[in-house]
């Protein structure tokens, strides 16, 4: 066999074994998200309703109502200006949508997808996180983001 014909075959082999390597991890990932994608929303439905607490508690008034409505959306209400915030999970999809009222009406609606990845050498490895735009998503930061917004401010501090 010539060096030619070597060298070709070893890359083709190379690519494939990348490819069903890519494959599997797709899977991995995509098991791994379907398991926990309900912990991560009840996370996120946690996480809004501390910061709710939070922000009620700074206040010493009910500026924030958070309610889970009988579908298990998250709506959070304003009292101040009349505008709600709805968090909605969609199991099928791996999205968590959240429709702020109080957004100027050309901002979009943020979703976050509901994603495993993995974290180390071995193929074990393996976590969950939010992605919106196909970066991970710092929870927390987005909840007072959009809590300052559904108030009327703006979304970071100036």
């Amino acid at each position: 066999m010539d060096e030619i014909t070597k060298q070709a075959a070893q890359e083709y082999l190379a690519a494939k074994l990348t490819e069903e390597e890519q494959i599997y991890e797709a899977q991995q990932n995509q098991a791994l998200a379907v398991a926990r994608s309900p912990w991560v929303w009840k996370s996120v439905k946690d996480a809004i309703l501390e910061k709710c607490r939070e922000w009620n508690a700074v206040t010493q008034e009910e500026t924030l109502t958070c309610r889970e409505t009988t579908l298990g959306d998250l709506r959070v209400w304003c009292a101040a200006r009349s505008k709600q915030m709805t968090v909605h999970y969609d199991s099928r999809k791996l999205l968590i949508t959240v429709k702020n009222a109080g957004r100027l009406e050309h901002e979009k609606d943020v979703i976050l997808h509901i994603a495993g990845y993995r974290t180390g050498p071995e193929r074990s490895d393996r976590a969950i996180r939010l992605i919106r735009n196909e970066q991970p998503v710092n929870i927390d930061l987005l909840i007072v983001g959009e809590l300052r917004v559904l108030t009327g401010m703006s979304r970071q501090r100036k």
